[in-house]
């Protein structure tokens, strides 16, 4: 695992972005899965930035969303169908064809969380999916104690989720309690992870995600297993891991590839 800390959430994004660019600027047709949330906006403001100067396009790229909320109308603005479309399809240039939402609104979700690791399978896997993390160490909608080995499937979200997520919603009432999620195992298979995150709230969730114990108990942790994870965060976020000074220091000293 690459740890990076930068100073801010600006910086933060402007990393990340940089490493999905290479990774798409050396294959076009790249996989992307696509996290939503405010964790990785600035990525894909940074991201944004580049197809405008044309430095890199998406045009012939594929994304994946990473979950989508159950029973939320597809044209709510809070479906995670409307966030890719309004915050990454549209200003990334995506072909909205190449960009797949899991779908909440069907009769039966577990044939349709199926068919959604299917479609990523068809697709030749995710070259390089981008995670965000919840405050209690959630990545996707994977809440605590989800199985390693947990593929595309229902799961009920977690009350600390609803409540960080009801800033979205007029109220918490609103905030759904299920969502279809790409599993850990799912995320896992991906060739590249990068993992961004800023802002003192996530402090706790990195430091445990990054130096704590592989445990369940702390989704995030997973990213320990993978053998190209890379988190990039802000000062804040970074102010309870026990190692950030030898981290700035790799970062200062990479070796030559």
């Amino acid at each position: 695992m690459q740890v990076i800390i930068v100073a801010n959430a600006d910086a933060v994004g402007r990393i990340a972005s940089a490493k999905i660019a290479a990774i798409v600027g050396a294959d076009p047709t790249a996989v992307i899965g696509l996290a939503t949330g405010s964790s990785p906006s600035d990525t894909y403001r940074a991201l944004h930035g580049r197809v405008t100067k044309g430095e890199i396009s998406f045009a012939g790229a594929t994304g994946f969303a990473l979950d989508e909320y159950v029973g939320i109308s597809v044209s709510d603005p809070q479906s995670y169908a409307s966030v890719i479309t309004r915050d990454v399809v549209d200003p990334l240039g995506f072909d909205p064809v190449r960009v797949h939402v899991p779908d909440g609104r069907a009769v039966d979700l577990a044939a349709a969380a199926e068919a959604y690791e299917a479609a990523i399978k068809a697709a030749g896997g995710i070259d390089v999916q981008i995670l965000g993390i919840g405050s209690n160490g959630h990545i996707g909608f994977n809440e605590p104690t989800s199985s390693f080995a947990s593929r595309t499937r229902v799961k009920t979200l977690a009350p600390r989720t609803r409540e960080d997520n009801a800033r979205f919603f007029r109220s918490l009432d609103e905030v759904p309690i299920h969502c279809i999620t790409q599993g850990l195992g799912t995320i896992l298979e991906a060739r590249e992870l990068v993992l961004v995150a800023h802002g003192e709230s996530k402090a706790n969730a990195i430091a445990d995600s990054v130096e704590g114990p592989v445990t369940s108990f702390v989704p995030g942790s997973a990213l320990q297993l993978h053998r190209h994870a890379t988190v990039i965060v802000d000062e804040a976020a970074a102010s309870r891991l026990r190692l950030a000074d030898y981290y700035r220091y790799v970062t200062l000293n990479e070796p030559q590839k």
